[in-house]
Parts: C-alpha cells; structure tokens; sequence
C-alpha cells in the first residue's frame, strides 16, 4: 500500500503521526536530524525501503545512524551505508526513535524512501513468519488468496538438513507493483538473519525463484497503508549439491553448479574415470551413463558393486592451492534391491567417512585405556606430552577374523607426502613411546605420546597398515608379531588396508582456531536400512583405497518391488 508522501522539510523533521511514508533528497554535507516521537505504549517499526548514497562513501563519511530514543545521545540501534546488503528495519523499544544521516562533500543527490508505523507486538497478525524445518514446505501470506494486511512485517526462517540448499519458487506473487519496491516488498536473505546477506527484493507481479547458498534462508513480508493485493503462495525444498541414481544398468550423478561454484569449479573441470565421458550441462551438471562404461569399475563379492569418480582438478601440472575433490559414486547390486553410496572427498580435511567393501573398519582415538569412550572431537586437542589411545575397530560378524597392526606413520599433512614418522613399522614399535596391546577379537590397539614434532607442526595425521587374517590360520601374519625387514616374509592375511585418523593438534592452538568455525558435516537420515547396511559410523571410516577423505555422504536406499519412502505432507506450523 501507498503511505501518504508529504512535502517535507528538506533536512530533518519532528513527527507524531501514527504512521507516515517520506522520501528524502539530500545533497553534499547534510547533517539531519528525524525525530518520531509514539503517543501511547506503542512500538515504533522505522523501514528505509529505498536507499541511494554516494555509491563510493563508506560508513565513515555516509550513513543513516538509528537511535533508540529522543536524541542522537540515545543507544544506537544501528546503521544504513552504501554498503548495507540488507533491507533495513528498525524497532524501538523506548517512547522515541531518532536518526540522523550525514552525506559527504561530494555533489551529488542522495534519495531515500522511509516510513514508519506505530503498532503493538501483542496484536500479533495470524499466519505471519515463522519457523520452517522440514525437507520441504509450503507458507503463504498472511489471508492468502485474500489481500494482506496492512502494516505487515513477517520473517520466516527456513533451515533444512545440513550440506544441503534451499531452493525458494513461487506458485503465486502479486505484491504492489513500484519501481524501487518501496511500498509493499518481499526480500529474501541468504542467512539466517535480517541485517547482511540480501539476495532480493521483489514487488509486482512476477514468478521469483532464489536459492541459498547453505541450508539457512530468511524470507521477510512488509506491507504499508493501503492497496493491498493478494500476497503470495511459496514453496521450498532443500536441494543436495549431489545426487546418484542407479538403475538395473545405468548410473545418474547429478551436482548442484551452486555446489561446483562453491569448490571454485565449473563443469569444465570434472571428469570421470574416462575423461572422454562428458556430462549434460543446464541448471545442474548431470553424468548419465551405462555402468559398462565411461570407466565404472566392477567388483563381485555377494553383491555387485559398480564405481565410478568424478574428479574435480585444474588441468595441467600448475602447482594450485586448491582442493582437490573427488565424488566417488557406487551402484551396489544385491539380490532383489539396490544401495546407492555417493560421498565426497577432498584432500585436506578429514571428517567423518563411509567406507563399503570387503570389511568395514574405522580407527578412532579413546580417552583411556579401557577404550570404552571415543574421541568424538575433530581436530582432537591434546597436550604436548599427553597419552593418546588409538584403537583400530572391524565391523564383522565372523569369528574367526584378527585385526593386526602393521605399520603406522604420522605426519605434519593428510597426504603423507612430507615428513612422516614411524610410530611402528612391520609390527615393531619404532617409538620408544608406543606401547601394543595384545590382539583382542576385532580390534587392533596401541598408545603413544603426543609426540616430538607436534611442537613445530600445526597438526598430525596418524596413518596405519591394517591386516586382517584368519585366525584359524596359526601361521598367519597377524600372529607373528614383530617381524624385522630382512625376515620378512610372504606370511598369508585375507585383507590389507590403510586406516587413517586426524588431525591432532595442540590445546595451545585450539583458540587460534576457535574463530575459523567448524567445517559442516552432513547427518544422513537415520533409517533401518542405513542401520543394516551398517554404512555409517561415528569414528573415521577407512577407505579401501590409499587415503580418501570425505566430507559428505548420501545414501539412498532402493528396494525394486517397493519404494521405502512416503513423503508426509509438511504440516504448517504457524
């Protein structure tokens, strides 16, 4: 709706009116001061729907300061640059609310448009914001498909599962139709907040769509006096940056370009194990190809598994800071249903794993040496001489399987390229620190200090040789012990892999690090299926080849006769 627009004094006015709609044209050097004062026990909501400084000022010389009462020596709510990626709107929470916008010494118009309302929080308007969690949902505005009320202001937050984005479309929209969307407007922010991050604001009549760039949306409605039109109807839905569909004789890997965009990287730079096999490129990257093809591995054990990866890298041998990512895709075959496993790796971070093949081990460090407690935390804080217990642990139900410790090394880096440290090799202990424990059914365990290097490197990644034998056999590998290089011998094991568990730094170093926040991590959705296949687990998960490191997983869960999933109707809850 339209406020009534005055003629107004140029620099700077008193008011008492209960709601009043301004614009203001300013020019070099102003220095004025607006002044709104409530009559009874009111709020007073202030929205600077429309703002144009001096596109060059910074907040130091150019701004709109808001104060919560009757004079610039009031507390300040807050301020409007150039810069302001936001809508602003202020609330007071006294009888007054001041402001004050300065310009600098450069000739030029500045226009503002502003009003201003007084209402009471109690009268709260029905349907109007909200909290919004589900995978996907509905809102609409307040009376829709009739018209909304006037002075409206509503926030709704939108958060869906982590890793994941929010793509925001509309089915209807019919706001008040004005250039600068200065009357009645929608702005969407990337966040979760309402002062940083706007990704639009939008009037009229039009189909508007946005998307997040993580798994938090705020979505704000504000309406003025009069001509109020029928609202919107929105849907969201949570968007994964992958995807993997596999059927009786294709695999489907589809990525998110916001996904790609985030990593640094276009459709240009990926390819799978056969470059030769390009995807299909629109809205979303998308590699559809026979699992005969395009250089997808096979291997049988009681079920099938086909795999394929897709590598994200610059081409040529330029040394480049950035990450290396892999998205390593499966299509597991069994008897009557499919098991669809996609995760993706980069090469400097190591979080929680998924791992499928013959056997399925983690290693993980304890608190203590009765290994009843996990070490959760990653990175893992210790002090410089502290004893860590590692425990190397094998998911199976056959008895007759040993868990044997080979080899284990450490370094400064994931990659075990650099400097590396034995902590023990071929069964001895190579650090007068390390102390083995005996073999005890599916676990492998060992404790050492902190060590030496930790002192002059950031963080230490732990990297073991892990063999797994028949315990039936007595002359079998993993019974034998420590074995020294020239009596090594071709001694039998049914399986050999590589753990890896990381990073360690010291307690020291956990302030310095406080402020860089803590990487995402996706939580799959618990379901019996995940927990049958056993696929995922709180530790580090091994990975059959050297060290993949991955950072999210989506399993998905196919049964050929059924489909396992109904999709609920999102209840609205506001």
């Amino acid at each position: 709706g339209n406020a009534s627009c005055s003629g107004l004094p140029r620099c700077g006015a008193s008011f008492s009116d209960p709601n009043k709609a301004f614009k203001i044209d300013l020019n070099s050097n102003a220095n004025c001061v607006w002044h709104i004062q409530r009559s009874d026990n009111q709020t007073i909501r202030l929205v600077f729907s429309y703002f144009k400084f001096n596109p060059s000022s910074s907040c130091e010389t150019e701004s709109i300061k808001v104060y919560d009462g009757p004079s610039a020596n009031s507390p300040l709510l807050g301020q409007v640059c150039s810069n302001t990626d936001a809508v602003p709107v202020f609330q007071s929470s006294s009888n007054s609310l001041t402001f004050l916008v300065t310009t600098n010494s450069v000739a030029l118009t500045r226009n503002f448009f502003v009003f201003y309302y007084f209402f009471s929080p109690e009268t709260a308007i029905e349907n109007c914001g909200g909290s919004l969690t589900g995978p996907n949902g509905i809102f609409t505005s307040p009376n829709y498909p009739a018209a909304y009320p006037e002075f409206t202001y509503c926030v709704w937050h939108i958060q869906t599962t982590e890793n994941s984005k929010i793509s925001l479309e509309f089915q209807d929209f019919f706001l008040e139709l004005d250039q600068n969307c200065q009357f009645d407007f929608l702005a969407v922010y990337d966040g979760p907040t309402t002062n940083t991050g706007l990704i639009g604001k939008v009037c009229g009549v039009s189909r508007p769509t946005f998307e997040s760039s993580s798994n938090v949306m705020t979505v704000v409605l504000s309406t003025d006096y009069a001509n109020s039109y029928r609202g919107f109807s929105a849907r969201y839905t949570s968007v994964l940056p992958t995807s993997l569909t596999c059927s009786s004789d294709r695999m489907t890997i589809v990525l998110s370009k916001a996904y790609l965009d985030s990593l640094g990287y276009n459709e240009t730079h990926l390819q799978l194990n056969d470059p030769s096999c390009r995807p299909v490129t629109a809205d979303q990257v998308i590699f559809s190809f026979p699992l005969s093809s395009c250089g997808t591995t096979k291997e049988e054990d009681q079920s099938i598994t086909y795999t394929n990866i897709v590598t994200l890298s610059e081409s040529g041998n330029i040394i480049t800071r950035k990450k290396i990512v892999q998205i390593v895709a499966k299509c597991i075959m069994e008897k009557n249903s499919t098991l669809e496993v996609i995760y993706v790796t980069e090469n400097n971070v190591i979080q929680n794993t998924t791992s499928v093949g013959s056997y399925n081990v983690s290693m993980s460090f304890y608190d203590s040496d009765s290994f009843s407690s996990p070490v959760l935390e990653s990175p893992y804080y210790v002090d410089l001489n502290q004893t860590l217990f590692a425990q190397v642990s094998l998911y199976s139900t056959d008895p007759s399987l040993l868990v044997f410790i080979d080899t284990c090394t450490a370094s400064p880096q994931s990659d075990f390229g650099s400097i590396t440290y034995d902590l023990i090799r071929s069964g001895c202990n190579k650090d007068d620190t390390v102390v083995t424990y005996p073999p005890l059914e599916h676990y492998g365990r060992f404790r050492f200090n902190a060590f030496r290097f930790l002192r002059r490197a950031p963080s230490v990644y732990l990297e073991c040789d892990v063999l797994i034998c028949d315990s039936n056999n007595v002359n079998s590998r993993c019974t034998k012990g420590c074995v020294s290089r020239h009596k090594r011998d071709t001694s039998s094991y049914t399986w050999k892999t590589k753990a890896v568990v990381g990073p360690i730094r010291l307690k020291r170093d956990r302030r310095a690090a406080d402020h860089l926040g803590k990487k995402d991590t996706t939580d799959a959705e618990e379901t019996p299926n995940l927990q049958r296949y056993s696929f995922y687990t709180l530790s580090f998960l091994i990975l059959i080849s050297n060290i993949i490191i991955v950072v999210a997983v989506v399993l998905k869960y196919h049964n050929k006769s059924l489909s396992r999933y109904d999709y609920q109707k999102i209840q609205n809850s506001y």
